[in-house]
Parts: C-alpha cells; structure tokens; sequence
C-alpha cells in the first residue's frame, strides 16, 4: 500500500484470498453467492468499484481467517501485526497491552 489515500480493503480482500489460495468465485460462492454471479461481486469488490457491507465484509474475513479490521490497514506491518494479535488469547493481548504501555 504506497497511497494512504487510497481505500485498502481491495488491496488486503484480494492479498488474503490469494494467501488463502482461492479464486474469487469459489469466495463468491463460499460466502452464499449465485454461482453466477459470486466471481463478478467478488471482482467488484476487489477493484474498488462496490463496498461490502459490514455483513458481507465479516463474512469475508471469518471465511479468509482475518479480523475484520485487516481490510482497513494501510501497512503491511499494521496487518501482520494485528493477524497475530487476533491469534492471542484476551488474556495474552491484554498482557501485552500493559507491557507497551510500560
């Protein structure tokens, strides 16, 4: 993500679904879409052109195994970062909370 004004929840939908090693339409599809139409949504989404609601976005990232916050990081770090938080026990993530605040 070179831009910080540009919208990056194209850029991480497309970066997590291929990580995760699925074309659009089988996303389309696994998140209930019309066999007809989930590649064409999921393309739409990944260029920009729609937004998935709040809804569809959580879907989306329980499905591709990231928080929904991943889609809104603009950097790589950011993202990583909060992967593997997410992978944390509260517990954990809150002890880590206090050490940074130290």
């Amino acid at each position: 993500m070179a831009d910080k004004n540009t919208n990056p929840l194209p850029f991480r939908l497309k970066q997590a679904r291929t990580a995760k090693g699925i074309s659009q339409k089988q996303l389309g599809i696994q998140l209930g879409m019309e066999i007809g139409t989930a590649s064409a949504r999921m393309n739409q989404y990944e260029k920009g052109k729609h937004t998935p609601d709040y809804k569809t976005l959580k879907a989306m990232a329980d499905e591709l195994g990231v928080p929904v916050a991943y889609f809104f990081c603009e950097s790589e770090s950011t993202a990583e970062l909060l992967c593997l938080l997410e992978k944390m026990t509260e517990e954990d993530r809150l002890d880590l909370v206090k050490q940074l605040q130290k």
